[in-house]
């Protein structure tokens, strides 16, 4: 017991060190946030091609320490508009669906948080990448449900369209607070579709994936390796290491 109680403190250190280096804001709240664009997706003006695109940004408040909001944002070849898909956890406590689906800024800050761009589509086999993205967004298993901790909630919803949708190849990072609770099962593939992970409702678990690397899960607190990027993933910060080439666009497979 009090071998676990030490890792669990140990894993703490990484979302209280984003507090303390001052990357998370404790006492933002969701009234003071900015919805406004980040510039980091194309003008649908000059960019008629399919786009898709994935976002990470840090939830509000002291939860920031802890985990991000995701979201999946596409845009169909020659479409004037973007369409946002994700879950948003307010919507079920009053009475509405959790999947929230609809047309608008695709590279938002999240209440204020900055978001980092995970995947980039576009041109070529993008139209069907989108009609298998909403294929799944349609089949998502829980729209009635939403638990920040420790699932299934936003990063649940975004984790599984992604493993319906391999060509994402997406790699959530540690942070992604959700993403390995497995809709009635205890192995799957990983998000990014490279690689398996074996999780028991998302609080303990292990994954590997040529994408994700090595990821032990304790509590819902992720931690590992990831030797393909010479990066670490570290519970709170999510991905440390060497400036990856995540925005930069290619064609879907």
């Amino acid at each position: 017991m009090l071998a676990a109680l030490a890792v669990v403190g140990v894993l703490l250190l990484g979302p209280l060190g984003t507090i303390a280096i001052g990357e998370v804001d404790p006492s933002a709240t969701w009234r003071s946030g900015s919805r406004e664009s980040s510039g980091q997706s194309p003008s649908p003006a000059d960019e008629p091609r399919a786009v898709v695109q994935v976002f990470a940004a840090r939830t509000v408040g002291w939860r920031g320490a802890f985990g991000v909001h995701t979201w999946i944002a596409t845009k169909r070849s020659g479409a004037t508009e973007y369409v946002v898909h994700h879950v948003i956890g307010w919507r079920v406590f009053r009475g509405s669906g959790a999947v929230v689906t609809q047309t608008g800024t695709p590279d938002f800050r999240w209440f204020g948080a900055w978001p980092d761009k995970l995947v980039d589509l576009r041109g070529d086999g993008v139209d069907a990448t989108i009609d298998r993205i909403e294929t799944a967004v349609a089949a998502y298993p829980y729209p009635g449900t939403y638990r920040a901790w420790p699932g299934p909630n936003s990063n649940t919803f975004t984790a599984f369209v992604a493993r319906q949708v391999p060509d994402l190849r997406l790699d959530l990072p540690a942070n992604a607070l959700g993403k390995d609770w497995l809709p009635a099962t205890i192995v799957d593939r990983t998000p990014s579709g490279t690689g398996w992970q074996l999780s028991l409702v998302g609080l303990l678990g292990v994954a590997v994936g040529l994408e994700e690397g090595l990821e032990l899960n304790v509590l819902g607190l992720n931690v590992g390796v990831d030797p393909g990027e010479f990066a670490l993933r570290l519970p709170g910060f999510g991905r440390v290491g060497p400036a990856r080439d995540a925005g930069a666009a290619t064609t879907a497979p």
